[in-house]
C-alpha cells in the first residue's frame, strides 16, 4: 500500500496559542499508523510531546510495539558535538540505538530488520544547512527500499513558514548539509521538507505526514508554548535560530560564530576585528540591533580561538518581519573584505560553497561585487523556490 498523505488531519487544540506536535497528534487521532505494528523510531533528545514527555515514554505507555531507535548527528541525547557517533544501547528500555552519524548515514537493512513502520520525529532549525532533514531523506530512502511505510511527526519551523531568504542551493553542491534546492532560509517543516525530497528525489517513501495542530505560518516557535530543547548543542535559544540562516556562511571563514560561548551564532567575532567600527558600519540594516561586545571561546567544536578574548560584533532581532539574516552576513562578508583583505579569508572554500550552496558567492565577494548586486541574483531562484514549495506546504 502507498501511503502518500500530505496530511493527517487534525483537529484545531484547545486554545488559541495551544500547538500539539506530531506525536501527540499521532497518539490522540492517528493511532491506526502504528497500531499492532512493530515500530522504529528515529529522533533526539527534541522527540517530546507538548508537556515534554519523550516519545519514547508516550509510545510505551500507549502499547505501541518500539523495537529500534535510530539517532542523528550530535546523539540520541544531542549533547555529542564531534564526527563519528558509535551505536548505544538505552538505557531505560534496553532498546539499541542504531547511530546514523557514524559507519552508516542512512540505516542498513539489518538495522531494519522486523520493523514495520518507521517514525521520524526530528526539530529541525528553519535553515538548509542542517543535517536533521539529510537524515530524515536518507532514512526514508532506505525504509522504501525495505518496503517499510515512514511516518513523519511535524513540528513547527522555529523561525516561522513564511520568510524565505538567501541563495537557493545548485544540485551539483547537493551534500550531507543540504541535499533539496533550497534557499538558506526555507520557511518549511521538516515534514513538508520529507514530502518536497520525496517527490523531487524520486524516493518512492510510502510517507504519511502527522502534522503538528494549531501552527500556523506565521508563528514562531516562542508563540507555541512548546518546551524549547537545544535541537543541537551550539542552538541554546530562539535568538540564535533567527541568525543561523546567515551566520552559517560564517563558519567556512576564519571568524568565529560564538561556537563555546552561551551565544552561539549571535556573534561574529576575531582576533583582528575593529568591531566598534564594523558595529557602526551596520547601523540601521533592517530589523537587527548590532553592538560591540567581546567573547571567549570555550573548548569550541570549530577549533577557532580557543581560550582568546575577542571583539565581536553581536546581533539582536528587533523586528522579524523586516530582520533578514542572510542579507546582513552578506553585507558582513563584504564590509570585512573590503576593510581585512590581509586579514580576512575563507579557509576551505568547498565547505563555504557547501552552505552558500553554489561557488558564486565568494567568487562574487572577492572580485568587489556590492552586496545590494549579489542580493538581487537571489531574487529569480526565490521566486522559482516559492512556486516549488507551493504543492507541499500543510500550514496556512
Amino acid at each position: 500500500m502507498l501511503w502518500l498523505l500530505f496530511s493527517c488531519r487534525a483537529p484545531q487544540p484547545a486554545s488559541d496559542t495551544e500547538v500539539r506536535p506530531g506525536i501527540d497528534v499521532l497518539l490522540t487521532d492517528s493511532v491506526h499508523l502504528v497500531a499492532d505494528r512493530s515500530v522504529g523510531l528515529l529522533t533526539n533528545q527534541t522527540g517530546v510531546d507538548q508537556f515534554e514527555v519523550s516519545d519514547i515514554d508516550r509510545l510505551l505507555q500507549a502499547n505501541v510495539e518500539l523495537t529500534a531507535i535510530f539517532s542523528p548527528e550530535h546523539g540520541f541525547g544531542g549533547e555529542l558535538d564531534q564526527e563519528g557517533i558509535g551505536h548505544a544501547t538505552d538505557s531505560a528500555t534496553g532498546l539499541p540505538i542504531y547511530s546514523l552519524y557514524g559507519e552508516h548515514r542512512a540505516p542498513t537493512r539489518e538495522m531494519l530488520a522486523g520493523i514495520e513502520v518507521l517514525l521520524i520525529d526530528l526539530q529541525d532549525i528553519g535553515a538548509r544547512p542542517y543535517t536533521y532533514a539529510s537524515t530524515t531523506l536518507l532514512a526514508m530512502g532506505s525504509a522504501a527500499r525495505a518496503n517499510i511505510p515512514v511516518v513523519i511527526l511535524d513540528r513547527p519551523n522555529p523561525i516561522g513558514g513564511e520568510l524565505m531568504q538567501g541563495p537557493v542551493l545548485m544540485t551539483e553542491f547537493a551534500s550531507f548539509v543540504g541535499m533539496l534546492a533550497l534557499p538558506l532560509r526555507h520557511g518549511m517543516t521538516i515534514g513538508e521538507l520529507a514530502l518536497l525530497g520525496n517527490a523531487e528525489l524520486g524516493l518512492g517513501a510510502q510517507l504519511a505526514v502527522v502534522p503538528a495542530a494549531g501552527w500556523r505560518r506565521d508563528r514562531w516557535f516562542d508563540s507555541t508554548s512548546l518546551p524549547w530543547l537545544r535541537p543541537s548543542p551550539n542552538m541554546p535559544d530562539l535568538e540564535s535560530a533567527s541568525h543561523y540562516p546567515g551566520l552559517v556562511l560564517f563558519e567556512g571563514t576564519n571568524l568565529s560564530v560564538g561556537r563555546g560561548t552561551p551565544i552561539a551564532f549571535q556573534v561574529v567575532a576575531a582576533p583582528w576585528l575593529d568591531a566598534p567600527d564594523l558595529a557602526s558600519r551596520l547601523e540601521g540594516q533592517p530589523g537587527v540591533v548590532v553592538s560591540d561586545t567581546l567573547v571567549i571561546p570555550r573548548a569550541p567544536s570549530d577549533g577557532k580561538y580557543a581560550d582568546h578574548l575577542l571583539p565581536a560584533i553581536r546581533l539582536h532581532v528587533s523586528d522579524r518581519n523586516l530582520y533578514n539574516p542572510v542579507r546582513l552576513a552578506l553585507e558582513v562578508l563584504v564590509l570585512l573584505r573590503e576593510s581585512y583583505p590581509d586579514s580576512f579569508e575563507v579557509r576551505n572554500e568547498a565547505y563555504f560553497n557547501a552552505r552558500a550552496g553554489y561557488d558564486s558567492l565568494w567568487i562574487q565577494i572577492r572580485d568587489g561585487r556590492h552586496s545590494a548586486e549579489i542580493w538581487r541574483s537571489w531574487r529569480e531562484p526565490l521566486a522559482e523556490f516559492a512556486r516549488r514549495r507551493g504543492p507541499y506546504l500543510l500550514y496556512h
